[in-house]
């Protein structure tokens, strides 16, 4: 019956129906209705979720998202800035929504980025992202006394939240024609590029702030093409 139950769903589904079978048959053991307590009968589910590979957006999409905003008003200004931030640094969608004007070293060419638990790092500004944001700070920035970089585009012109910062991505997207990504994909999306780029792990997981090597390790597995150039040949078969 468990075999039967447990075909065609998920590893998921399987554990929480044997879950609920135990339960049930320790019910009857207590209650008397059964001899003996059966629950230990069930068998355990075992089984691993599908590892999936980290997923940016193409090149297409990317240039897509950023034509997409309209730079001649002061709104496209600060979205193009916003997002060439998220495609270029990897930053999250609440380190863009923190940072401030004291947080740009311009002469340098330095960005300190502002994670959680009062997390500080800096990040080379790329060209590109220091000319979007000048861009934005100079031509559509609302006059205001406030240290954010990025404010709403109505009065009273409060600093943005980090979930405009996701629906501003979405908004791009829409405006692109291609299918709605979070923020996180373009973090993805910079993760995979450097990658690709062949900039070392350790130097991917600095760039993106990982406590830890192993939350960057999954982006070794983005170059599916470089893997299967190290996978040794399989026997007797054509090196496919």
């Amino acid at each position: 019956m468990l075999r039967k139950a447990a075909s065609g769903v998920s590893v998921s589904a399987a554990q929480n129906f044997v879950s609920g079978l135990r339960a049930f048959l320790r019910f009857c053991f207590v209650e008397g209705l059964v001899a003996a307590d059966l629950s230990q009968a069930a068998l355990v589910v075992r089984g691993r979720r599908a590892s999936v590979l980290p997923r940016g957006i193409s090149h297409a999409d990317a240039r897509a998202l950023l034509g997409s905003c309209d730079r001649r008003r002061g709104l496209g200004r600060r979205d193009y800035a916003l997002i060439i931030l998220l495609l270029r640094l990897g930053l999250r969608r609440g380190e863009v929504a923190r940072l401030t004007l004291d947080d740009i070293d311009w002469r340098a060419g330095e960005l300190l980025v502002r994670g959680n638990g009062s997390r500080e790092d800096r990040l080379p500004l790329p060209a590109d992202v220091g000319e979007a944001i000048a861009a934005y700070l100079r031509r559509g920035r609302p006059a205001s006394d406030r240290r954010e970089v990025f404010l709403g585009a109505r009065a009273p012109y409060a600093p943005i939240a980090s979930g405009t910062v996701a629906s501003t991505v979405r908004r791009a997207c829409r405006r692109a024609g291609i299918p709605e990504v979070g923020s996180h994909r373009l973090r993805h999306t910079a993760a995979c590029e450097m990658v690709r780029a062949g900039v070392p792990i350790v130097r991917v997981g600095q760039v993106l702030r990982h406590r830890s090597l192993q939350s960057t390790a999954i982006y070794a597995r983005v170059d599916v093409e470089q893997l299967r150039q190290l996978a040794a040949p399989w026997p007797g078969g054509d090196g496919r």
